[in-house]
This record gives C-alpha cells, structure tokens and sequence, in this order.
C-alpha cells in the first residue's frame, strides 16, 4: 500500500551526484553516504540535515562504513544510499546500495510510514543493483553483512572500504 509520501527534487539531485561521482574533480567533495528521512510534516522525503558523509570527511579512522553506521538513529526509521568501494579477487568495483533501516526499536508507525513509502523513494533510484533492509545494529554494524549484500552468494569479496572482510 503506497502511503501518498512525496519525494522532494533535493534527493534525487543527491542520487544524480552520487551515480555521476566520477565527473567530479575534487574526490574529497564527492557524497559517500547520505540518510533521507521523513519531513516534519510525514509528507515528503528529504534528506536529513547533517547526515551526510564526502569522502573527505572519513575522519581519524580512516572508515567510512564505520561512520555511516554511527549515524543511524537508534530508534527510528532511515533511507540511505552508500557509495561502496570493495574489492573481489578478480576487481576493485563500486556501486550504490540503497537502505532501509527500520530499528526493532522504532514505533510501529514510523515503520510502517517509512515502508509504506519505500516504493515512492526505490522509484526514483533507477539503476541500483543492492536493497538492504535492515532492523538492528547487529545486521549492519559489521562489514561482512555487507559484504554478503553486494556479492551474494557467486561472488567472493575480500575486503569494503580497504578493510578485509
């Protein structure tokens, strides 16, 4: 069931930025992550102020993943894209994965707003190869969760962000 939420011009901008990355000049300034969430009003989808990752802005750790993953509310619902660098034996590749965090513990009516209108948002990112959904910080806290989501079981990835998985 569609839930009538619409999806503001800003996020596909963003999605547009992030697929065309390469044009850009200066990497730093490049989007690795971003989390879109709901406006005050529950009627339209925006990016969420604050939460975003350049890839110049991975910090003393050196991992962007890491980051991403502290970003997440505890107790509510997100979309996310993230701009994944990992390495298979044979390739280095990077691609878009589109998330869907819905914490166990966020309120039953943010989850079903937000997956009500995931469909609204999937839409409007054509070309994404990887969906996640996931519902605790154990499901994505670790990279080889991820890594399992862009390989699948045919392919063999060795390590995400530069860190072995």
């Amino acid at each position: 069931m569609a839930s009538g939420v619409m999806v503001s011009d800003c996020v596909l901008t963003i999605f547009n930025a992030m697929k065309l990355h390469k044009s850009l000049e200066d990497k730093s300034k490049r989007i690795k992550a971003v989390l879109f969430c709901l406006s005050a009003d529950k009627k339209t989808i925006i990016p969420e102020e604050g939460k975003e990752i350049l890839v110049g802005d991975v910090g003393e750790t050196g991992d962007p993943y890491k980051r991403f993953v502290e970003m997440l509310p505890q107790n509510d619902c997100r979309y996310a894209l993230y701009d994944c660098c990992y390495e298979t034996k044979e390739s280095k590749k990077e691609e878009l994965v589109f998330i869907f965090w819905a914490p166990d513990d966020a309120s039953l009516k943010s989850k079903m707003i937000y997956a009500s209108s995931k469909d609204a948002i999937k839409k409007k990112f054509t070309g994404i190869k990887h969906e996640w959904q996931a519902n605790c910080l154990a499901e994505i806290k670790d990279r080889s969760c991820l890594a399992d989501k862009l390989g699948g079981s045919n392919v063999c990835i060795v390590s995400v962000e530069g860190f072995p998985v």
